[in-house]
């Protein structure tokens, strides 16, 4: 069932206690070199610097009290693993973090610092989900997927709900697309709240799923991806696919180079630090200048957690 313009309407209102309205910026150099005006929606300022704390917040806040008695458990490569800890803290709830042993060490450590148990896994999806089924066996917690879950796909559309409250009138709204639930839920905003918004995505050449899934009209699961923006490597859901089959107008891909541009000039240009993911939104946009040329964009930056140990990695070229 796709949720409906009041289900995402109280999600806002639920989890407004605890999340941070973040900023949208502007920049007038971005601007010249895009050829349309960007309003960029700062997740990146966001509680743990990513999207992922709406979603995690909205889940944890729908939990019954019996499912709250026995924690919270996912699997997650770092920015939702910090998103439900930081929201299970908040609530008081013990939360079991299943991850990769290659995720980003910033994230894992973080995760620890909001007081969740990490379990460790090879990485791959078949190890994630196999470990994770052990401790939810073991443990009794609930299982919140990091985004093929309503409740997380409606918490996340609430940052795009919130641009589109305070930029109107936009032509289109991109967005990074990884695992689905940020492009399901801004898809879900812009139909019910600025129905002449066109939604795009950016992806990236080398983690091209949602790209494939998206003209094969059924979901494609990511393959080996090969990609700086770590936070994409991940393949869309059966509660998300639907969502951004019916409402995304289409996804663009772009090369590692042209994320890596996107990213400089970010960090350069407005000023602030976001994660290689982010940027894919903003290549999409200067890749097809033809489409965004002239008109009103509102990008979604979606994280900061930049690992600052890999820095010397990004422009070693």
């Amino acid at each position: 069932m796709i949720p409906t313009k009041e289900d995402l309407e109280r999600a806002s209102k639920r989890i407004a206690p605890f999340i941070h309205q973040t900023p949208v910026l502007t920049s007038q150099s971005l601007n010249r070199i895009s050829g349309a005006r960007l309003f960029f929606k700062c997740e990146n300022f966001q509680k743990m610097g990513a999207f992922k704390m709406r979603g995690a917040s909205h889940a944890v806040q729908r939990l019954s009290a019996k499912e709250k008695e026995r924690g919270v458990a996912t699997h997650s490569s770092g920015n939702f693993a910090q998103a439900l800890s930081l929201a299970a803290k908040s609530a008081g709830i013990k939360a079991y973090i299943v991850m990769p042993s290659n995720a980003p060490k910033v994230k894992k450590e973080a995760v620890l610092g909001y007081g969740a148990e990490v379990i460790d896994c090879e990485p791959n999806l078949q190890a994630r989900e196999a470990v994770l089924e052990k401790v939810v066996q073991k443990t009794g917690a609930a299982f919140i997927h990091p985004s093929n879950d309503m409740r997380v796909i409606l918490g996340q559309g609430t940052a795009a709900l919130e641009l589109i409250r305070e930029v109107p009138n936009l032509d289109f709204i991109v967005a990074p697309v990884g695992s689905g639930g940020l492009l399901a839920g801004t898809a879900l905003a812009a139909h019910y709240f600025s129905p002449d918004t066109k939604v795009f995505a950016g992806e990236p050449m080398g983690a091209d799923d949602a790209w494939q899934s998206l003209r094969a009209g059924k979901i494609i699961p990511v393959s080996n991806p090969k990609t700086i923006a770590d936070g994409l490597r991940t393949s869309l859901g059966d509660q998300n696919f639907p969502i951004i089959k019916k409402w995304v107008r289409d996804i663009i891909r772009v090369e590692e180079q042209e994320i890596l541009d996107a990213l400089r000039l970010i960090w350069e240009r407005l000023k602030i630090i976001v994660e290689p993911s982010s940027a894919v939104a903003l290549a999409a946009v200067l890749k097809e200048r033809d489409v965004f040329g002239e008109s009103r964009v509102g990008i979604i930056l979606s994280g900061g957690n930049v690992d600052l140990g890999a820095l010397s990695t990004y422009f070693s070229g």
